[in-house]
């Protein structure tokens, strides 16, 4: 274990770290921000994450939608996100000349983000629920240990705006004619090629991915380009779906 002791980290920066099981004791914290999977938060001897959700919920209620275990709910919440990724796409059409490709403060550009949603929706959703085991699609942006090891992708494709919203307009179809025909028995199935997940909880990750990097979720209110790979919401998950194969009996993971 890492002890600091009297130090002034004021102005510090922890990007891509894993605080777990971290304490701050006598600690002063002014001004600070922490953007990533929380849980179990306590300060000064209250649990503080509920309210957080709490107030994400009524600022985003669609949130609630995508937690829904009904499919005219989940269909509601697709058509809400697809809307505000509209939005989202004209107003970034209207800024300067390749502002789409310029990050701020580290985050990832606008098409980096969408390159990440390929990536979310080939091991989430084409992976997990429906467990196709096609290659990845080479412009997909992943986490560093999965960009790393995955021959399908590409770490140094740059593709344009219009190139990765064509594969996000094929990919966005997929799970419509999914949720067209999606019973709730269907959802409440459980994926035990991915540790025992449900079905329904995979499709919300791959929905939430997609809700935080619209206005709103906050890249673009911040003037920032995406959500960071830190806060995918399970390694373990993501390492299951990025590595399952189809063996004589059955869908199973390495």
């Amino acid at each position: 274990m890492r002890r600091f002791h009297d130090e002034d980290l004021t102005g510090a920066e922890f990007r891509e770290c894993d605080l777990s099981r971290a304490r701050m004791v006598g600690v002063v914290m002014q001004d600070a921000e922490i953007d990533g999977l929380v849980t179990n938060l306590v300060v000064n001897g209250v649990e503080v994450m509920s309210y957080v959700e709490a107030e994400l919920d009524r600022r985003h209620p669609v949130r609630l939608l995508i937690r829904s275990d009904q499919p005219d709910d989940l269909r509601e919440a697709w058509r809400q996100l697809r809307d505000d990724w509209a939005t989202t796409i004209e107003r970034v059409r209207s800024m300067p000349e390749n502002s789409e490709h310029h990050g701020v403060d580290g985050e990832w550009s606008m098409v980096e983000t969408l390159r990440h949603l390929v990536f979310v929706h080939d091991s989430w959703f084409r992976r997990c629920v429906l467990g196709l085991t096609e290659p990845f699609t080479a412009m997909g942006l992943g986490p560093s240990f999965v960009m790393e090891r995955e021959d399908d992708l590409d770490p140094s494709a740059q593709p344009s705006l219009d190139e990765v919203l064509a594969v996000r307009v094929r990919q966005a179809s997929e799970i419509e004619t999914w949720l067209a025909e999606v019973t709730p028995d269907q959802l409440a199935r459980t994926e035990h090629h991915v540790r025992s997940v449900v079905t329904l909880q995979l499709l919300a990750e791959v929905a939430d991915e997609c809700r935080v990097d619209v206005p709103g979720g906050g890249p673009l209110e911040r003037e920032r380009g995406g959500r960071r790979s830190n806060e995918i919401p399970s390694v373990d998950v993501v390492h299951d779906c990025s590595h399952s194969v189809r063996q004589p009996d059955g869908l199973c993971s390495w």
